[in-house]
């Protein structure tokens, strides 16, 4: 039993039940813990989604990011972010269901973190269209809004 363990348990506990009516015993019981051993690992619920979604921003950052580096054609880098995206989401449903769904339970300042990563998230997308704009390749359009 690692933190590893841990938080894809709760992941998909927080998707079947929602963040706020998941429990630190149904954590504890989903990882064969009793509920004081689980304290050892993570300091409670709160961690344990900012945890969930660091991970899930993390590897969307990530995969993001290789696309916008990469040296395809604006439509191509369009294209396989979307794909990316998507396959990521689709890759693991209990990550992008919190991702997607919890992420306002998140209290300060564990969400102060988490809206600078999603910022990050969003300036990558936010790239990609500028340079198709840039290329001539998409229509001038707010960018902000586009990335959406």
């Amino acid at each position: 039993m690692n933190r590893t363990d841990i938080i894809q348990s709760a992941a998909q506990i927080f998707r079947q039940k929602g963040y706020h009516a998941a429990s630190m015993q149904d954590i504890a019981d989903a990882v064969g813990l009793q509920k004081p051993s689980l304290y050892h690992h993570v300091s409670g619920k709160q961690e344990i989604l900012a945890a969930i979604l660091d991970a899930a921003l993390d590897r969307l950052i990530g995969e993001l990011q290789a696309v916008v580096d990469s040296e395809l054609p604006p439509q191509a880098k369009l294209r396989a972010a979307m794909e990316a995206y998507i396959g990521r989401l689709t890759a693991d449903a209990d990550l992008a269901a919190v991702l997607l769904l919890e992420h306002r339970s998140l209290e300060p300042p564990l969400r102060d973190a988490h809206i600078e990563r999603r910022d990050r998230f969003d300036r990558l997308w936010r790239k990609i269209v500028h340079q198709g704009i840039e290329a001539g390749v998409f229509r001038p359009v707010d960018e902000t809004i586009v990335a959406f």
